[in-house]
């Protein structure tokens, strides 16, 4: 909980404040007395039954100041059935991760007395969205004061008012001490270290802290490359038939860092107690928009959208906007191409040092369009997905990642296979995947870090003496705390953090055994990354609320594919490396049947080692059986508790009947004295 900050709601009861609701400044007076009326309702009345108080009104220091910004808590007694309510995993005394219960909550190992430290503030405020956003409207054809902003039984209150624009925003307080801790033990002090992957859960939550563990292994497991390449680049082995080698352990190496990570990913999800936590049922988008009716699962009145509708704009609309995408990307692939050719042909001329610098200069222009178009194509692609209208969070997000990847895949590493298979110039495809690697990873660096960090610190100049105060490290007064982190950015997720990873995993294990010192430069750019993305989380952005995750979702499989391309592209670069070619001198279709055969068998001993490997240590999976087997023996316990008690009660009913019916037949006789 928020140490030394409390605000008193309406009745009287004094609670730390979890999370910040902004409501637009114009928001009429019954829809907001509405919407507070129906966040304090109990439970049985259909309301979420939280603690909710307005910002103090002399607080706000001037007229552009939202006076419609509130303060939202709980119970200890609400946050823990809410920890029930969603299924929330914690250490039991035995040390297993198990559901917890109210029932059984003396028996979880961190529960204390009334429990006031048994959840951590990420805990509780991620219950407190959950029941905000289960809010459901009852009886109301529409929200108070707004005629035309439609409301039926069971849909979602805070999901409606936010797609309207009534609600501007929410999201969760920092708590400040413990966000100075986890600064200085995470990236204030520069230390070859493993992070503090425990505290970036206990704060941000198992979503975000699964990501930086994957950073933190992803780099680690780039390092025996890094050792491999540096002797390669620093004995200059230009002889292209030297890095064959290098591919061939390429292809071990990105098969079996996937499967492992797939057992380390298991073994945090475990301790996190996210491994066996069911997922909860997706409610529709706030964009979902469709003719009114009844979902055939829930019964609840929502909208529907007909599925075939959906297909015909993703088919006729999202697919054919994509291969544009792709023709134009080529497009400017193809320009490059001229322009190395005319820059080449000028050194050619007149070989001098101005010419050999304007050699790097196609490349670097290139490396920048592409980050320009992966940038508009994002937006596009964001556009079009929401344009398609899918139902749910998860279908949503697994359009946009497909769309994504496939565009910046092409735009990335086309130009790199066009060199190498069809042009067959080692020299250019070094020098073009050196270009692009250290050009993009300067461009994301001043795009995620620099930028948001000097815009924030620019949008903050108008209350410098907070600014000053924060960076002093010095408490400040809620209400400017609350108005501090209202105007920072907003944490969009991991996607692109995912993404340039995933994009950095493929210049490694596609190419860089044309270019070794690929893999020290990926270390250096996710050793700064750590860091900048630490200081962006910690200072940048308003704090997200915490995600439930057991891995990293879709991003598995797009690394596994990238894996398998892996395989056929450094098969094919050993294929036509002189050394190969020499055993085949005289047949070409010859070699290409041996490349094509070796190519197939690894991918075979790759599959293999998926299925060999298993993805959840032994020692969890026997937990998890165990934990499996006691839910069972439980559940016919009560079963069987419950059925011999049903007996009981039937034989008790059947005495007492069979006795009222012998009283009646051997009743009092009425004896006449004559």
């Amino acid at each position: 909980m928020q140490k030394g900050l409390s605000v008193s709601d309406s009745d009287g009861s004094t609670f730390a404040p979890l999370v910040v609701l902004e409501l637009a400044p114009n928001t009429k007076e019954e829809a907001v007395e509405w919407l507070l009326k129906r966040i304090r309702d109990k439970q049985q009345d259909g309301g979420a039954e939280l603690l909710v108080e307005k910002l103090s009104p002399e607080d706000q220091s001037t007229e552009k100041d939202n006076p419609n910004v509130y303060m939202v808590g709980a119970s200890m007694r609400r946050l823990l059935f809410g920890a029930e309510d969603v299924g929330l995993f914690k250490e039991f005394n035995d040390g297993t991760m198990r559901s917890f219960t109210c029932a059984n909550r003396h028996n979880f190992k961190e529960f204390q007395g009334d429990g006031d430290s048994f959840l951590s503030m990420a805990e509780c405020q991620y219950i407190i969205k959950h029941e905000l956003d289960t809010l459901r409207a009852k009886g109301e054809a529409h929200v108070p004061g707004y005629p035309k902003m439609k409301l039926y039984p069971g849909k979602s209150v805070i999901r409606r008012i936010q797609s309207k624009g009534i609600l501007v925003q929410i999201f969760p307080l920092h708590e400040n001490e413990e966000l100075k801790r986890l600064s200085f033990s995470w990236y204030k002090q520069f230390k070859l270290s493993f992070q503090p992957l425990d505290d970036i859960r206990h704060y941000f939550g198992e979503g975000l802290a699964l990501y930086f563990a994957f950073l933190e292994y992803f780099t680690f497991a780039l390092i025996p490359m890094a050792i491999i390449g540096i002797p390669y680049y620093l004995f200059d082995w230009e002889d292209y038939d030297k890095y064959t080698v290098f591919a061939g352990f390429n292809l071990v190496w990105c098969t079996v860092i996937l499967e492992l990570w797939k057992r380390l990913s298991a073994s945090l999800a475990y301790r996190w107690g996210t491994l066996s936590r069911k997922k909860a049922f997706e409610e529709p988008r706030p964009g979902f928009h469709g003719i009114l009716g009844f979902n055939p699962v829930t019964g609840r009145e929502e909208p529907l959208y007909p599925n075939f509708k959906r297909q015909l704009r993703i088919y006729l609309v999202s697919v054919p906007f994509v291969l544009l995408c792709l023709y134009l990307s080529l497009y400017v692939m193809m320009i490059y191409f001229e322009m190395e050719g005319w820059v080449l042909m000028i050194h050619d001329e007149e070989p001098t040092f101005w010419t050999g610098v304007l050699l790097f200069i196609p490349s670097v222009i290139y490396a920048v369009v592409i980050e320009i178009m992966n940038l508009i194509y994002r937006y596009a692609a964001e556009y079009l997905t929401n344009w398609e209208n899918h139902r749910l969070e998860s279908t949503f997000q697994n359009h946009l990642v497909l769309k994504v990847l496939v565009f910046n895949f092409f735009n990335c590493f086309a130009s790199l296979f066009y060199i190498a298979f069809v042009m067959q110039d080692m020299g250019l495809l070094r020098q073009s995947l050196a270009t692009l690697l250290i050009t993009s990873q300067i461009l994301n660096q001043i795009m995620e870090a620099f930028l948001p960090y000097w815009l924030q610190r620019r949008r903050n100049k108008k209350a410098h003496r907070r600014v000053i105060k924060t960076l002093a490290d010095k408490e400040l007064p809620l209400s400017d705390q609350v108005k501090l982190e209202a105007d920072m950015s907003t944490y969009l997720g991991t996607f692109d953090d995912y993404l340039e990873l995933f994009l950095l995993f493929g210049y490694v294990s596609l190419f860089s055994c044309v270019y070794p010192l690929a893999a020290v430069l990926v270390v250096l750019n996710n050793v700064t990354e750590m860091y900048s993305d630490a200081l962006k989380m910690c200072k940048v952005f308003k704090r997200p609320f915490s995600e439930p995750a057991a891995d990293v979702g879709v991003w598995q499989l797009a690394f596994e594919a990238m894996s398998v391309i892996a395989v056929v592209t450094n098969c094919a670069l050993i294929g036509m490396s002189p050394q190969v070619k020499s055993y085949f001198p005289e047949s070409d279709t010859q070699l290409i049947m041996w490349v094509v055969a070796g190519e197939h068998l690894l991918l075979a001993v790759k599959f293999i080692l998926t299925f060999v490997i298993p993805d959840i240590p032994k020692n969890i999976q026997i937990k998890l059986s165990r934990l499996e087997f006691e839910s069972l023996e439980a559940l016919k316990k009560r079963v069987s508790t419950a059925s011999l008690k049903n007996t009981f009660q039937q034989d008790n009913n059947q005495q007492t009947k069979d006795k009222s019916a012998r009283e009646l037949l051997t009743g009092p006789r009425i004896h006449l004295n004559l």
